[in-house]
């Protein structure tokens, strides 16, 4: 194929110099066959122009086009039928695997074209792009620019976060918060993305803002819609019912597939999450990394924009405060549940079990779980509390609830796994001064529990005794020594009593003594 250059010489010389077309060929070094082609595309479309009644800027443009092949009837000769077929076959079974929900196990072109190859096809990869892309193209979606009014729309989602937290990995769930106005973020971390987390990063948020959005976006989470009804309507679940009746916000959700309708949460997610973890993701608790989260939002939302660099968002968030609904005071969010002490006095919540009072085996149990503990009732009557778990099949007891089973089987304490989670401390003691005085030990718990004394005291009483006695110390002498350190309160009111009564005995006394 000649040149646009080329084609000029061509033109410039047959019509301006009347060179011949085998003296411009000679001169070029082309085929006199191609001189002629291009001068006759050229004459036919000065024809075409001149008998055109305005002109026509097609023409003109076909008149200095630039040189190129004709491949319009040209076949193709690496995408045979062959091939074609057996890229059909694969398309359709990544639609097959589609409706199974395999999205994630779907042959990509590459995979395509490697598949290909191996059955000893001769194709390359950029015909098989081409014909995939063709064959599966789709007119493309236009986006609505929407105008929010402040205090009006905010967006909510969930985002997956993998961090170590105390040397160990953990996939934490980040919900995030944006309101469409101000695209303000906040965001905080659970280890649950379940019904109580969910209320509870709308309490913290409301109280964060300072006040309640009108309308909340959702997507299709299983945490805030309980089930579809019909192609387009979703019944919301008793979470969100619940949180939007106490803080009176309205609440919609997309269509499936469709995080462009809350768009700016949707992007939030993803850049938040970037920003504050992308390099540091270690941390020695879930206190740590929700701090850092913090700190990283102030950041972010510290900083203008490409459109509004002059106009950050929380400037544009501290103007839409005062649009805010008045939030109530904070919600109580907590999965209230029932369940059965076992014979081992633990209740099951999630697969991990929770120690009870041994009296209240066989007894029904309320919960209230919240996102980070579980606070047990009974008869309306609070009786323990556990820092919530959060793996599987794992056992939080506490040894105080198994005291009056251990009294009456003190050999079961050794090998217990109350005494297996005990605190260090009292693991410490057992093991220095009580370890084959089980009784006397759980006679030291009891007298603990029941005077309502901390282990310190104990400890105190211990330290005293090593300094008289420090080979005899026994449950006994603790428990004096502990009692003598214990000072009974001073009463003023019952002093000055006691004084009034002896002063008027004595007054009366004095005054028959006179008569």
């Amino acid at each position: 194929m000649i040149s646009m250059k080329e084609k000029q010489e061509i033109i410039i010389g047959y019509y301006r110099n009347g060179d011949s077309q085998r003296q411009i060929a000679k001169a070029l070094n082309i085929s006199r066959t191609t001189v002629g082609r291009y001068i006759e595309e050229y004459e036919q479309s000065k024809e075409q122009i001149a008998t055109s009644k305005d002109g026509d800027d097609v023409l003109i443009e076909e008149l200095v086009k630039a040189p190129r092949y004709n491949s319009k009837n040209r076949g193709k000769r690496k995408l045979t039928s062959e091939v074609i077929d057996q890229i059909d076959k694969l398309l359709k079974l990544n639609e097959q695997k589609k409706a199974r929900g395999l999205h994630k196990q779907v042959l990509k072109k590459i995979d395509i074209l490697e598949y290909l190859q191996e059955k000893g096809f001769d194709i390359g990869y950029t015909s098989v792009c081409n014909y995939i892309s063709e064959k599966t193209s789709k007119s493309k979606e236009a986006y609505i620019r929407q105008v929010y009014t402040p205090g009006d729309v905010c967006e909510f989602d969930w985002g997956e976060v993998k961090l170590n937290i105390d040397g160990q990995p953990k996939i934490l769930n980040m919900a995030v918060f944006t309101p469409a106005n101000s695209n303000y973020r906040y965001a905080i971390l659970f280890y649950r993305q379940d019904s109580a987390s969910f209320q509870q990063a709308h309490v913290n948020f409301f109280e964060h803002v300072g006040g309640v959005y009108r309308t909340l976006v959702y997507d299709n989470m299983r945490v805030a819609i309980k089930r579809f009804v019909g192609i387009n309507e979703k019944e919301p679940t008793e979470a969100l019912l619940k949180l939007s009746m106490y803080y009176q916000f309205d609440f919609r959700f997309c269509n499936i597939r469709k995080g462009n309708e809350k768009g700016h949460v949707e992007r939030s997610v993803e850049y938040v999450r970037r920003k504050a973890f992308a390099v540091s993701d270690s941390f020695t608790c879930l206190e740590k990394a929700n701090q850092w989260l913090e700190a990283t939002c102030n950041r972010i939302n510290s900083k203008g924009s490409q459109l509004r660099k002059s106009e950050s968002p929380a400037l544009l968030f501290n103007r839409e405060k005062a649009f805010l609904l008045p939030a109530a005071p904070r919600f109580d969010c907590a999965i209230i549940d029932q369940c059965r002490v076992d014979k081992y006095s633990t209740i099951s919540f999630a697969t991990n079990r929770y120690s009870i009072p041994d009296h209240l085996v066989g007894q029904i149990i309320d919960l209230k779980v919240y996102p980070e503990k579980v606070v047990c009732y009974h008869h309306n009557t609070r009786i323990c509390r556990h820092e919530r778990i959060f793996g599987r099949h794992e056992w939080q007891i506490n040894l105080e609830h198994y005291l009056r089973t251990l009294q009456c089987k003190p050999g079961a304490l050794a090998g217990s796994r109350a005494l297996q989670a005990a605190p260090a401390n009292v693991k410490s003691v057992y093991d220095k001064y009580f370890k084959n005085k089980a009784k006397q030990f759980i006679e030291l718990l009891l007298f603990i529990q029941e005077n309502q004394y901390g282990f310190t005291t104990i400890e105190k009483a211990i330290r005293q005794l090593n300094k008289i006695c420090p080979h005899d110390i026994s449950a006994d002498k603790i428990k004096a020594v502990a009692l003598q350190k214990q000072d009974p309160p001073y009463d003023k009111q019952a002093h000055n009593d006691s004084i009034a009564t002896y002063s008027n005995e004595q007054l009366k006394e004095y005054c028959s003594f006179l008569n």
